[in-house]
Parts: structure tokens; sequence; C-alpha cells
């Protein structure tokens, strides 16, 4: 029996990245998936985002596991699409036990340089949208009546200030709170609400030329291996980033019946950056 045997789990931005690694996390202990991601550009993100064919590569990864998976290209920004998933996802595969609101966007700037379009894109997507998740996704784990568990993606940067991140900042504290409202709003379903806060993560929300800019100005075209060692600098462990699989980790563990009493809990997969 896996740890999350029979359960179906709704997961956000899962065409890749964390959100597929979440995905193949949980179908590898036996949950079924319904998967969501917007497979499209973003005006004021610097960086590709998610295609069709990546969300075709997880429905493909995820059914090499021998599970189900439904997905669907929608919005978070649009709580009537996501609805929609949930309902085709749960009508497919007969229930929800599991939510990861994993959906997110990156981008810098000071704070007085910020557009109104990056300002409102940051807060839409990372801050609206989580909320957008769980509201649809409450009223099937309350009908299951089996509880639950709702795993918000938030960031070191939901602990702690940093430079040029302002909006990033903000929508990732907003999670904090939303976290801590829905844990107690929920808790007489036994639904339980934790966030998870990654330090840098290997994947292409910081492997890009506008992050590598960001972190080398120096450098006029710094590489991955540069990067690094300023990256490094960031954790207390001598490590340059975690890899997707060591979030995912953390999400298994606050979906499984390990965590059935943790709720209301920020957890950070740091690297311990958070202490230093």
């Amino acid at each position: 029996m896996g740890r999350v045997e029979g359960k179906v789990a709704f997961i956000t931005g899962a065409a890749r990245g964390q959100g597929r690694s979440h995905a193949l996390r949980l179908a590898q202990e036996g949950a079924d998936i319904i998967a969501v991601d917007l497979c499209g550009q973003v005006n004021s993100v610097r960086y590709p985002l998610a295609t069709p064919e990546d969300l075709a590569q997880t429905v493909k990864d995820v059914e090499a596991l021998d599970r189900r998976i439904v997905a669907v290209e929608a919005d978070v920004r649009d709580f009537g699409a996501l609805k929609a998933a949930v309902e085709d996802g749960v009508a497919q595969l007969g229930r929800l036990d599991i939510v990861s609101a994993n959906a997110g966007i990156a981008g810098f700037g000071s704070a007085e340089e910020l557009t109104d379009e990056e300002w409102g894109d940051m807060l839409d997507i990372n801050l609206t949208g989580v909320w957008h998740t769980a509201k649809a996704a409450i009223p099937h784990l309350r009908a299951g009546g089996n509880g639950g568990s709702i795993i918000l993606t938030s960031s070191t940067a939901g602990l702690m200030g940093m430079e040029n991140l302002a909006h990033y900042i903000a929508a990732k504290h907003g999670v904090v709170g939303l976290m801590r409202a829905l844990a107690l709003e929920l808790a007489p379903d036994m639904i339980r609400v934790n966030s998870v806060h990654p330090t840098s993560v290997d994947t292409d929300m910081i492997h890009n030329s506008a992050t590598y800019k960001l972190f080398a100005p120096d450098i006029e075209n710094p590489t991955r291996e540069q990067i690094g060692e300023r990256f490094q600098a960031l954790n207390a462990l001598p490590i340059k980033w975690v890899d997707a699989v060591d979030i995912s980790n953390a999400v298994l563990f606050l979906a499984s019946d390990e965590a059935r009493y943790i709720t209301g809990v920020t957890l950070p997969v740091d690297a311990g950056s958070t202490t230093k």
C-alpha cells in the first residue's frame, strides 16, 4: 500500500517543475491526479512558462505509473475554469482528498520600479490563484466526509524579507495568512491546511536569463555554474538549490496520514536559509 493509496490529488501548475514532481511523487504512492496548468504565457513574466506539450508529458509520466490522471488547461485567476476542472476531475475519479496549490510565477524589480501589471499579475496568480484553488476544492473535500489535506506552496520569501521582490514577498506572505485562516475554518471537517516554503529549486523558474542577470549583473552571460555560487550563498547548507522532489516529499508527508494531526504549519524546505 502506498502512503496515499486510493486518494485523489488536485494539483495546479502541474505541467512541469514542482507541480509535475508533486504529481509523480503522489502517483508513486498510489494517488490519482487532477492536473491543471495555464499552459500559456503571462505578459509580465520574463521567462517562458509551461506549454501544452509539458502538460501532456505529465499525463504520460503519471500514466506510466499506472495511475489515472485528468489534465485540464486552466488559469488559476479564473475561478470558474478551476471550479469546472475540479468538478470534471471528481466526476471521473470519484473523490478528492489532497490539494496542492502550487501554481505560481516569479518576477523581480524594486518596489518603486514595479509596474501595475507586474504587481497585479503576481498577486492574482500567487495569492488569489491559491485562494481560488482552495475555494474550488473545499466543497468536494467536505462532501467526501473523510477529511483531507490542503498544501499551499509559499516560499522562504513568505517567511522573510528580500530585496527586489516586493510583489512576490507580499503574495507569499499572504499565502501564509490564508493558510492559517483556512486551517481554522476547515478543522471541524478534519481538513488540514499547511504551507511549504522552498528555498531556490532546480527548475525553470530560476534557470532562465532574467534570473541569472539579477543575481549576476556583473557577468555578461552568466552560466549555470557561475550563478550556482551565488545561489549557494542564500543557504546555510553548502548546496546551490534543492531538487523539486525534495519539495514533493514534504507535500507527500503533509498529504499522508503520517501528518494526520498537523495543521496550520509553515514547513520550510530551505537548506537552512531562513535561519541565516
